[in-house]
């Protein structure tokens, strides 16, 4: 058995203020309301502060250490379709695409809305529709992400939702198969 410690405090408390955020102005604050705004605004913030530290944290918390590759993306799902236990320290490739689609998004839903309280985007109506789709594109992501990290865990036994609680990955191999 061997343990990593993988994701650093940062990471972590990024993660889960992010999933409370995301899921309470998705789904139980009014989007009429103030309180729906500055959690907007938090989400935005934390985006932020991800991306800084996406440059100049730990190591797999940077940017560098999960670069976007289709090729890397296409092994994996080479690996998944074949049956082959790989599992990776960091993020996966396919992982990896899905933390740059979130931070993305995240950017596009939480700018729209900014936009939409500004005078001089009041009552235009493209940021609103952009708005929308963004939130129902983050909504689908956020699932998928979810699906995948179950899935995941499964393939590779490798408990995902416990390392980003710990910090730590667990292996059951000393080094076979993981990258």
């Amino acid at each position: 058995m061997r343990k990593v410690y993988v994701w650093d405090k940062f990471v972590r408390l990024f993660h889960w203020s992010l999933a409370l955020s995301f899921t309470a102005n998705a789904l139980l604050i009014d989007e009429d309301s103030d309180i729906h705004e500055y959690v907007g605004y938090a989400v935005m913030g934390l985006v932020l502060a991800r991306i800084i530290w996406g440059f100049v944290g730990t190591q797999y918390a940077r940017f560098k250490s999960f670069p976007p590759s289709l090729t890397q993306s296409l092994e994996q799902l080479s690996d998944i379709s074949l049956q082959r236990r790989v599992v990776h320290t960091g993020h996966t490739p396919l992982g990896a695409l899905m933390i740059y689609n979130l931070l993305g998004s995240l950017m596009i839903l939480t700018l729209s809305g900014f936009l939409m309280t500004t005078d001089m985007f009041w009552g235009v109506e493209w940021p609103q529709e952009i708005h929308e789709i963004f939130v129902s594109w983050t909504e689908f992501s956020v699932l998928l992400h979810i699906a995948a990290v179950i899935f995941e865990s499964r393939r590779t036994q490798v408990n995902l939702p416990r390392a980003m609680v710990s910090g730590y990955k667990t292996f059951d191999t000393p080094n076979e198969g993981v990258k």
